[in-house]
């Protein structure tokens, strides 16, 4: 795998597309650091670090409103390895 983060957005996008309640990703501290902040910011409800092998692994729970709305709508990847992209810390959506 050469983009760790995007294999981890592509899990979470797949599993929300079809209303998945649950979400496993390969353990890492940047990955956490990521679920962290999804979590801070509202988009997921939580995550759990499960300690099962030598990596380990994220579990990370999606939100849904009582409707089936998607809390995440879209996501991607803007700098990504061979094309890297800065901006300012007011320009960062």
């Amino acid at each position: 795998m050469t983009d760790p983060i995007a294999d981890m957005l592509t899990r979470m996008r797949n599993a929300n597309r079809v209303y998945k309640n649950t979400v496993s990703v390969p353990a890492s501290k940047l990955k956490m650091g990521i679920a962290e902040i999804l979590k801070m910011e509202g988009f997921i409800k939580d995550y759990k670090l499960i300690k099962e092998g030598p990596q380990g692994y994220i579990k990370i729970f999606l939100k849904y409103a009582p409707n089936k709305v998607r809390a995440i709508n879209g996501m991607r990847r803007i700098s990504r390895p061979g094309l890297h992209v800065d901006a300012r810390g007011d320009q960062v959506p």
